[in-house]
């Protein structure tokens, strides 16, 4: 069914539960929403599809929220298929409906569908507008955030921002559209950083770019691409966006992630734990690499102020999980951080010095104390080096 977010503008989306995976890597416990926003005005508007998984709903709550009123535009933000994947069915189901879309999103759009739109697409670039009688759309680019082709717009009578796939998170909506209506930080926030680390994280100056354009804005609602609009607390929601795309710490913690074959690695960061636990360092978090998705303990890294890399050495080189995060965080342009490492091998300990290579190569990534070695299972030495790293640590807090 429709569901008003104002008195002109319905929501047409709809929710995929069963997906475990977001493009077929990152997990989905609470599953995902794909938004479609209809714009009810002297023309309609549609803004972007759906996937398939969910074509059949979302058709159904097109055609009830028009009624006997044709559509006379569809834009596209963005081209991804999560969003555009049912382009073609719209466009076969409403046949005169015009598309308005960035010259890049075309592209892209005919790529996709083995087609070309180009006669039946308003071709949209920064500051142009589509005037909708009582209500228009101004376009801001938004390039890659985090496509190429992104644009996100504004309707400046009821002062919304449709924000394409910024301000999203993952989750399904369960019956409640307004953030206002959730628990943010139980059932929003760590999967809002998680999804935004994640999808967007690498594309930092973009989003600030994005963020010093929407500040000209006098925005009452922000509706996004995926999970639930924002009418309330806007500030919070934008202040935790600037945090993450300006690569600064959300809290002043600590995060271990640690590597562990045998069990002897993560003794040892379950000590550190202890250490610093006894220095008063609060929230601290431990992740089994092995066993947390990366996706998790990637959006962890970015939200903590410091991070410790717990690994052992495995074939001569960092213990295959550990490196997989490693080489996740630099994708994501990691920076800005506090590291401590600890390593360890049995004949030849290589780790500590592989980990500290990439991670010091990033911008504002400093080490904190030696590298702490542990050679096989946690001895006197090791626990005295542990002490010396706790230490170190708890002096930055």
């Amino acid at each position: 069914m429709k569901r008003a977010v104002s008195d002109s503008i319905y929501y047409v989306g709809a929710s995929d539960r069963r997906l475990a995976l977001f493009e077929n890597t990152f997990p989905l416990p609470n599953g995902v929403s794909y938004n479609s926003y209809l714009i009810d005005s002297d023309r309609t508007a549609l803004t972007d599809t759906v996937d398939r998984s969910v074509a059949d709903v979302f058709f159904d709550n097109l055609a009830e929220a028009l009624g006997s009123k044709p559509l006379d535009y569809l834009v596209v933000h963005h081209v991804e298929p999560d969003h555009a994947a049912t382009v073609a069915d719209l466009l076969l189901r409403y046949p005169d409906v015009k598309i308005v879309t960035s010259a890049k999103a075309l592209v892209l759009l005919n790529r996709f569908n083995d087609a070309d739109y180009t006669a039946r697409t308003i071709v949209v670039k920064e500051g142009d507008t589509l005037d909708l009688g009582k209500h228009t759309l101004r376009f801001v680019a938004a390039p890659m955030v985090h496509w190429p082709e992104v644009f996100v717009s504004y309707e400046t009578a009821t002062k919304t921002l449709f924000s394409a796939d910024a301000f999203g998170t993952f989750g399904a909506l369960g019956g409640n559209l307004f953030a206002d209506e959730i628990d943010f930080d139980r059932d929003i926030k760590d999967e809002m950083r998680r999804y935004f680390i994640n999808i967007v994280g690498k594309y930092g100056v973009q989003v600030q770019n994005l963020l010093k354009k929407a500040a000209s804005l006098e925005i009452a609602a922000i509706c996004p691409l995926h999970g639930p609009i924002w009418r309330k607390d806007l500030g919070k929601v934008i202040a935790l966006h600037d945090t993450w795309s300006a690569y600064r710490p959300e809290d002043q913690s600590v995060v271990i992630a640690c590597a562990s074959i045998y069990g002897n690695t993560a003794r040892a960061a379950d000590y550190l734990a202890d250490r610093l636990a006894e220095r008063g360092i609060k929230g601290i978090r431990i992740y089994d690499v092995s066993k947390t998705h990366v996706s998790y303990v990637v959006a962890e890294a970015f939200r903590a102020s410091h991070v410790v890399f717990a690994a052992p050495t495995y074939n001569n080189g960092i213990f295959i999980e550990m490196e997989h995060l490693l080489h996740d965080l630099v994708a994501h342009n990691f920076r800005n951080r506090r590291f401590a490492l600890i390593e360890n091998g049995s004949w030849a300990p290589q780790s500590g010095k592989l980990m500290q290579s990439m991670l010091s190569a990033l911008p504002g990534v400093t080490q904190i104390g030696e590298t702490v070695t542990v050679c096989s299972a946690l001895n006197a030495d090791a626990r005295r080096a542990l002490d010396c790293l706790a230490e170190a640590v708890a002096s930055e807090f």
